[in-house]
């Protein structure tokens, strides 16, 4: 059983590393606009959904649920407070990053 469980967590990260590179062989990851930024290609529903999911973990999706049916919604504020974090945090870089982004983005920035 536990051979077949590594066996099987070796093939899906070969699985895995394999696509990545087959689909990033040809693009241009040499410079600091296409490694950090991949070519400024991204939309802004791919950037927003980044921003979300690392915000999301397994403490938010277990550990919570379980403390606010112990300890009520009061436990929930946590998570309500890092919102505000994350806009405050989102006006300080945006300016930086539209400067030197597309036209749209600098007239949204604007």
């Amino acid at each position: 059983m536990f051979a077949v469980t590594i066996i099987s967590f070796l093939l899906f990260t070969f699985l895995v590393a394999a696509g990545t590179w087959f689909l990033v062989r040809k693009k241009e990851n040499t410079s600091r606009e296409g490694f950090f930024l991949a070519g400024r290609s991204l939309t802004f529903p791919v950037i927003a959904g980044s921003l979300l999911l690392t915000n999301l973990s397994t403490e938010q999706l277990v550990g919570l649920n379980g403390s606010a049916f112990k300890e009520g919604m009061s436990v929930m504020a946590w998570e309500v407070v890092a919102v505000v974090a994350l806009v405050l945090m989102a006006l300080f870089f945006s300016p930086n990053s539209c400067g030197q982004g597309s036209p749209q983005c600098r007239s949204i920035c604007a």
